[in-house]
């Protein structure tokens, strides 16, 4: 059945980023968006236009003086982004020029848009399931290509069709334990135990790998924070230099220079990587550089990937090799890479320590040969490709994860001989979890919450 489109009050933003372009877009939207827009066009009039066209004129004030001269593209109810009749208009992109169209639009009794309120009225006029609607604000906000990626396997709805596929079969199996208790006066039970034991499993266990990815789409929309630590002049502040291509941070001599974390972003074959610099770890009396070796501490525990670096030009002391052996320790199941630096003077031709690699960060040296290896580690066992189905947000990684566990407990009250009907209450709530995501099931918090995220002008 088709859903009736809701025409609001209109509402105008501009579109594009605020600056100096080529050209800038001005959208409305709403009930009788082309009519409002007319008034201020000089040119065709709008209100006898087809859908999907485009024309020529200018944008005049109320003295019907020009403002600009404008392309003015129409889309009609139903056929557009909102739902709702749909007018932008591509003007001559600077900021005060812009801002005169917008203006000039605003002063027809147009409301100016709130954030995200073009994609909420698409949401609730059903142009767009929740999760896609979500998926725009990660597609404009991403900061990798993988992110992007991950971005349009959400807008196209791969996300939403495993949802709504779990929502029927537990709708299936809901039917199956309520039909006992349409008849529980005549003692009937359900047809079969076994199928409905069978097809809560099977939801289980696909729920319980589409949640396995969220690891891997956190680090693909999030990024990789990649913490560098080791101990003072390793070369923790040179290596983030030649990794982003720029002096991000302050090199000397001085053991000491770098007193705070300092976090770079850096892609490298479309995937995000955080870096953080942090002071070197060693005992001082400097308050300040003591501040920042705990602060360095803190971001090895919040770390996704761990580098440490040994300047090779000097050789081990017991306590380096039992630091080092801490850390990895400490590091868990979090990637541990071990570096060695200044490869180019190295003072000894052997090491009892075996390192991941050795380079030359003020030489290039191997440079290209780590980045490879912080991609590798930082996705290691971790399916993904440009295909891959990711969840990469947490509100949707917990719908699945309470899902999940009410589809278990109906599982364990079914293995105990509980009756159907609460058996029902814990199949519902699955439904309402899941329902959250797609937005069959919301409520006003959740959509502030999400739409808040959004510029204004989508």
């Amino acid at each position: 059945m088709k859903q009736e489109i809701t025409q609001k009050s209109p509402i105008a933003a501009i579109a594009t980023p605020v600056g100096e372009g080529g050209i800038a877009v001005v959208r409305v939207s709403g009930k009788e968006a082309i009519i409002k827009v007319n008034e201020g066009f000089f040119g065709k009039d709008l209100t006898k236009q087809h859908s999907h066209t485009v024309h020529f004129g200018k944008i005049v004030d109320q003295k019907g003086l020009p403002v600009d001269e404008v392309l003015v593209t129409l889309f009609h109810s139903p056929k557009s982004y909102t739902g709702e009749e749909t007018v932008e208009i591509s003007c001559h992109g600077g900021v005060l020029v812009t801002q005169k169209v917008l203006e000039t639009i605003l002063g027809l009794g147009i409301k100016a848009a709130e954030a995200g309120e073009f994609t909420q009225r698409a949401f609730l006029n059903g142009k767009l399931d929740l999760d896609q609607a979500e998926a725009v604000a990660d597609l404009i906000h991403a900061k990798s290509l993988k992110a992007v990626d991950a971005a349009h396997q959400q807008l196209e709805g791969k996300l939403g069709e495993h949802v709504k596929r779990f929502r029927q079969q537990i709708i299936d199996a809901t039917a199956m334990v309520e039909l006992e208790l349409d008849f529980i006066e005549e003692d009937v039970e359900f047809a079969n135990k076994e199928q409905l034991k069978k097809l809560l499993e099977d939801v289980d266990s696909e729920l319980a790998e589409l949640l396995e990815t969220y690891e891997t789409g956190r680090l693909v929309k999030d990024g990789v924070k990649t913490v560098l630590i080791g101990r003072p002049n390793a070369g923790k502040s040179t290596l983030l230099n030649t990794l982003v291509g720029s002096d991000r941070a302050i090199v000397t001599d001085i053991a000491g220079t770098t007193r705070d974390t300092i976090d770079v972003d850096w892609s490298f074959d479309g995937l995000l990587f955080k870096l953080i610099d942090t002071a070197g770890l060693r005992q001082t009396e400097d308050i300040v550089e003591a501040e920042g070796v705990r602060r360095s501490q803190r971001a090895f525990e919040q770390a996704d990937l761990v580098i440490y670096l040994k300047d090779l030009s000097h050789p081990f002391e017991d306590e380096e090799r039992k630091e080092i052996a801490g850390f990895q320790k400490k590091s868990g199941d979090t990637p541990f890479i071990l570096v060695g630096t200044k490869a180019d003077i190295e003072s000894e031709s052997e090491w009892r320590t075996e390192f991941d690699l050795k380079i030359s960060a003020a030489e290039g040296e191997y440079i290209s040969e780590l980045k490879e290896l912080l991609k590798d580690r930082a996705l290691e066992n971790k399916h993904y490709d440009a295909s891959s189905l990711l969840v990469t947000s947490s509100r949707h990684r917990d719908a699945l994860q309470k899902a999940r566990d009410q589809i278990q407990a109906a599982l364990s009250g079914l293995k105990q001989g509980m009756t159907g009907d609460f058996l029902s209450i814990d199949l519902r709530i699955a439904l309402n979890e899941l329902g959250s995501i797609t937005g069959e099931i919301t409520n006003e918090d959740i959509l502030d919450s999400i739409f808040s995220r959004f510029c204004i002008g989508k």
